[in-house]
């Protein structure tokens, strides 16, 4: 190989990623800086979320509509105008901590307090009673109560859980996107966990 296509290589190698990132971004409706935007040929959909219907799933929208893949690890959210954005999610770790099914938000915090479910007191007695809100909440900066009970949407600090099978049953997003969803969910959004 020469040296020329080596430093070609080398340097696609390195822009794809950030290429990646700046697509999906624009997929979910993220306003990036001009030196991030996708090249006007890229693909829309570089990640492997695939866009849902809600009619699929609700029928009507109501106050919004919210579907949480947790196959693809995606959180489709529909506001009552019909407007769609679509945010990464963690997921929960097993199948045995995966509820599926409908439900819906019933209150919404910003600097939520955490405090661990019992079952997860007794896999892990070290656990602290709660967690005020700040960097070591594992609630993030915000978070949506579901209808059952320990179930949450919300942010989180460690952003490596993003994309994997990470939490004891709740849905995870960035702090930046959870802070982007909130005021856009209002009590009484219908959720649906698939």
């Amino acid at each position: 190989m020469s040296d020329l296509k080596r430093r070609k290589f080398l340097a696609l190698s390195f822009a794809t990623p950030f290429l990646a990132k700046a697509a999906f971004a624009q997929e979910i409706g993220l306003t990036l800086p001009d030196e991030l935007q996708a090249p006007q040929n890229a693909r829309r959909n570089i990640s492997s979320f695939r866009r849902i219907d809600w009619h699929e799933h609700f029928d009507s929208l109501g106050k919004g509509a919210i579907v949480a893949d947790t196959v693809s690890r995606a959180l489709h959210f529909w506001a009552a105008d019909g407007s769609y954005k679509l945010y990464p999610t963690s997921v929960p770790i097993s199948e045995e901590l995966t509820k599926r099914g409908y439900t819906e938000v019933i209150k919404k915090v910003e600097g939520p307090t955490w405090t661990p479910t019992p079952s997860m007191r007794e896999r892990d007695p070290s656990l602290p009673v709660t967690v005020p809100a700040g960097p070591q909440n594992p609630l993030g900066t915000h978070a949506l109560y579901l209808s059952w009970q320990y179930y949450r949407i919300h942010g989180t600090h460690d952003t490596r859980k993003i994309g994997r099978r990470s939490s004891d049953g709740c849905i995870g997003l960035y702090n930046e996107m959870i802070a982007d969803l909130y005021p856009r969910v209002a009590v009484g959004t219908q959720v649906k966990l698939v």
